[in-house]
């Protein structure tokens, strides 16, 4: 716990430019006022959601009885049933950080919802729906999160390019984090010919941490020798920070510069998955040891509460690693352990689990709009 004189861990971590955003949302956490505290107390300017917190929110029918019961009157379609109660939930959590929205000019204040993850693969279909989203949610600081699948990047570019703010989601890799960049700035380029005001268009990118460690760990486990296991807990720190380079690069380049000049912002790297899930590990390593200038960091309740307790934010801990990490990802990949393989399955799998909760939700709420009890 930090002492009286020092700043909170979490005054610290937005003192050093890292946005601190709430990895959940549910009708009970904005009804009994919870999101509005954190916002107001908590140093949270942000709020995102996907597929598995809504399957946990509206699973426990906490809150949405009403709603419920309406919906079922007017016999509507258990799809039309899901999204009016996910964009309820995420206009309501807009208006509660609009003020923050207001204050840093569209920077922060956000909230995240994503395309059904069923669309995941088809880039004509995500467009539709993130257009629809859009409309539907209807406030300036709502973000649509788009997965960074293939067919996701040309539905990045022209979302954005339509002039709607975009969370990328599900990234992984090094090399898809570069694309999607790319994705990004086709598509301001996309609303500078159309005349949007490109000073409107936020982005995050959400790189994701903690599942690469386990998925990593896992195997390193397997080869069993203390040379792979000195290794645990090194490759999502690692691939994180190399990412933070790559942005620096692209967003010093020429083509970002221009952008800049006329009046785009660049897409902050946003660590997502940044619940430990290795019990031996500090509970706020990525938090501690991910903070760099420019960033955001999504938490779960868990690990925000950790940090805000015994958080140790010592400063910039990105800039300047990113020789030691090429030399943990190249050790690695010494084992035999394959970073590209590693990166496509945990895409393939992010894909995939968020996919299972949506169809978990979906029959919740078929199951309550026929009269039954939530599962």
């Amino acid at each position: 716990m930090s002492n009286a004189t020092s700043p909170s861990p979490l005054k610290a971590l937005s003192d050093e430019g890292v946005s601190i955003w709430l990895d959940d949302l549910s009708r009970k956490r904005i009804e009994s006022g919870s999101l509005a505290e954190s916002v107001a107390t908590g140093h949270v300017v942000g709020v995102t959601t996907n597929p598995s917190i809504f399957q946990a929110a509206i699973g426990s029918g906490e809150g949405y009885e009403e709603q419920l019961a309406d919906l079922a009157v007017r016999k509507v379609t258990v799809d039309e049933a899901v999204r009016m109660m996910t964009t309820a939930d995420v206009r309501a959590a807009a208006d509660i950080l609009r003020p923050v929205y207001d204050a840093t000019g569209g920077r922060d204040g956000r909230v995240s919802i994503e395309v059904d993850p069923r669309l995941a693969h088809e880039t004509e279909a995500t467009i539709a729906e993130a257009k629809q989203l859009f409309w539907l949610v209807d406030r300036p600081n709502v973000m649509i999160k788009i997965p960074a699948t293939l067919a996701g990047l040309p539905a990045i570019t022209e979302v954005i390019g339509l002039g709607i703010s975009v969370n990328v989601t599900l990234i992984f890799s090094l090399d898809r984090y570069k694309a999607v960049m790319d994705a990004y700035l086709a598509g301001l380029e996309k609303a500078h010919e159309r005349g949007i005001d490109l000073s409107t268009i936020h982005s995050v990118a959400s790189f994701f941490v903690s599942r690469v460690d386990s998925e990593i760990d896992k195997r390193l486990d397997k080869v069993g020798t203390d040379a792979a296991k000195s290794l645990k807990g090194k490759a999502a720190l690692a691939n994180a920070r190399l990412a933070y380079e790559a942005y620096e690069q692209v967003f010093a380049a020429e083509r970002a510069a221009k952008l800049e000049a006329a009046g785009a912002h660049k897409q902050r790297p946003l660590w997502a998955s940044t619940g430990v899930k290795d019990p031996s590990y500090k509970d706020t390593l990525y938090v501690d040891e991910l903070v760099a200038p420019g960033t955001v960091n999504t938490m779960p309740e868990g690990t925000l509460k950790a940090t805000a307790d015994h958080g140790d934010i010592h400063g910039d801990a990105v800039t300047g690693t990113y020789e030691a990490s090429r030399a943990e990802l190249a050790a690695v990949e010494q084992q035999g352990i394959s970073y590209d393989e590693v990166v496509q399955q945990l895409e393939d799998e992010g894909v995939a689990k968020f996919a299972v909760a949506w169809n978990d939700l979906l029959a919740t709420v078929t199951d309550r709009l026929q009269g039954g009890e939530a599962k």
